[in-house]
């Protein structure tokens, strides 16, 4: 039984991009950037993830300066206005570094620090890593997703990257797993994922889960993205069951709430 400061914690989705899958565009000016910010802090979140470049499948790649254009400025007026922690959302080694420099306290990447330079930005910056699995890449990632068995892949591949991080010198506790729900899975390999979630706590590292509005969720109940908020609950509920460290998600206050019914049932408290 987890103990009431072992909350799931939210992290609130700040996309400044003009081509996310859910929020595309709404965010790309400051001001509406900070005005999201405080929402989302002041419906609960504990984290707010910075991103410039949108991953959905079929996206197309950003160059490093204008990411960097895109969220440092963001990153910088944040850290100026709340106290909260940040996490910068790339893949990049420059927008790493950069993206430290002005506060981020996570690195959040869903190439797992593959890309050239990462591993060595990410153990220079003393931050947080988030490692994620991801087959293939956004933009033909979900054209013939295969796995022979899912979860013994996706777990393998998450404790290689874990001991590529180590021997970089980054700390185990410094990291952070992401199975990656939606990158390079289909509807079926995500649902199995969920399932046998608990399974990723064999490597002792925090999970950060990521379903909030996914096809996976449009896939079984047939609804837009637009109207898959109970699902997005429903999702954020069991991954919370499960033992996820962290949730990241669009709707913070709801996602708030069901966390609390969550602790509640566990701790038999509130």
């Amino acid at each position: 039984m987890r103990d009431k400061q072992t909350l799931t914690a939210v992290m609130g989705i700040l996309n400044v991009t003009p081509d996310s899958f859910s929020d595309g565009g709404q965010f790309s000016h400051i001001d509406d950037a900070l005005r999201r910010t405080e929402r989302m802090l002041d419906e609960g979140a504990s984290w707010i993830d910075v991103g410039g470049e949108s991953t959905r499948p079929g996206a197309k790649d950003v160059e490093l300066n204008q990411e960097l254009d895109r969220v440092i400025p963001v990153i910088d007026a944040i850290r100026q206005r709340f106290d909260t922690r940040i996490s910068i959302d790339t893949s990049k080694a420059g927008v790493m570094r950069e993206a430290v420099n002005a506060g981020a306290a996570m690195i959040n990447d869903i190439r797992a620090l593959r890309e050239p330079g990462a591993l060595e930005a990410a153990a220079e910056s003393k931050a947080l890593v988030c490692l994620m699995h991801m087959q293939g890449q956004p933009r033909s990632m979900q054209e013939a997703p295969d796995y022979d068995d899912v979860m013994c892949e996706v777990k393998d591949f998450l404790q290689q990257r874990m001991e590529a991080c180590q021997q970089q010198g980054i700390e185990k506790e410094r990291l952070l797993l992401d199975p990656g729900f939606g990158f390079g899975k289909t509807v079926r390999h995500n649902y199995q994922l969920l399932q046998r979630l608990q399974a990723f706590h064999e490597l002792n590292v925090p999970l950060l889960i990521g379903l909030s509005r996914k096809s996976m969720l449009g896939a079984v109940t047939g609804r837009s993205v637009d109207e898959r908020l109970a699902a997005s609950i429903a999702g954020a509920t069991i991954a919370s069951m499960k033992g996820a460290q962290i949730i990241r998600v669009h709707d913070v206050a709801a996602t708030v709430d069901a966390i609390k019914v969550v602790q509640a049932t566990l701790t038999g408290e509130y």
